[in-house]
């Protein structure tokens, strides 16, 4: 049985394996620097699927205060079409809710249709917004999400 829990210390190399095979890490983008900033600002949470000892999935839901937002779903490739991400995905909602977030939302690649099917299938619908943004630690990386 798949369980669904708050990340652990001891979850943090398993999960950023999991991370990298499904393609969500980026070289610009460590995951450790953004685990490390979920859990020094207590903005966030981590929440992982564990079959056992084994992490199999995760979301990073958190809030700015207006808005919610999801990161980093994952389902380990085995596993997919089986449930996990709605899953998963109900549980980073449920924590948004309980914390009076009134709207959830998320980014993905526009290049990626088969994640974007996903989250439609589920009830997220596409917004007609232009997302920008500029990197504050002095380096160009135009056109990298």
């Amino acid at each position: 049985m798949i369980e669904i829990r708050s990340w652990r210390d001891r979850d943090e190399a398993a999960l950023i394996a999991l991370w990298d095979t499904c393609g969500l890490s980026r070289p610009w983008n460590p995951p450790a620097g953004d685990i490390a900033l979920i859990r020094r600002t207590g903005h966030g949470e981590i929440l992982v699927a564990a079959d056992g000892d084994e992490i199999v999935g995760s979301v990073v839901v958190g809030h700015d205060g207006h808005r919610g937002w999801v990161y980093y779903l994952a389902v380990a490739p085995t596993l997919r079409r089986g449930g996990l991400g709605r899953r998963l995905m109900r549980m980073a909602e449920a924590w948004a809710a309980a914390r009076g977030v009134r709207k959830l939302e998320l980014m993905v690649r526009d290049s990626n249709e088969a994640v974007a099917g996903f989250y439609e299938r589920i009830g997220y619908a596409r917004e007609p917004v232009l997302v920008m943004s500029r990197w504050l630690d002095g380096t160009q990386r135009q056109g990298l999400a």
